[in-house]
């Protein structure tokens, strides 16, 4: 775990908030919430769980966003209406 590695992934996340922005609309339920995990045992990981009836298309959108700027991702899938991201950096 590095603070580079956080720091990155920090960005990347104000990154997508902006691109994603009509999905994180404060003032109702956002469909986007972004979080990263910095615990011990593994490298800090970008959580981006994705919530709503287009889910699935939007996860897409987002892991291919990711990608392009070079983030490693895997899909987790609890429902079609409830999906995470997952993003690291190298």
């Amino acid at each position: 775990m590095t603070e580079n590695s956080t720091d990155a992934l920090s960005d990347l996340a104000d990154r997508i908030d902006d691109e994603f922005e009509a999905y994180r609309q404060s003032n109702q339920f956002k469909d986007i919430s972004l979080v990263i995990d910095n615990s011990e045992h593994t490298d800090p990981t970008l959580i981006v769980h994705i919530d709503g009836d287009d889910a699935s298309s939007l996860a897409s959108r987002i892991d291919e966003f990711l990608r392009e700027r070079g983030a490693r991702t895997e899909r987790e899938q609890y429902s079609e209406t409830d999906i995470r991201v997952l993003a690291t950096l190298n």
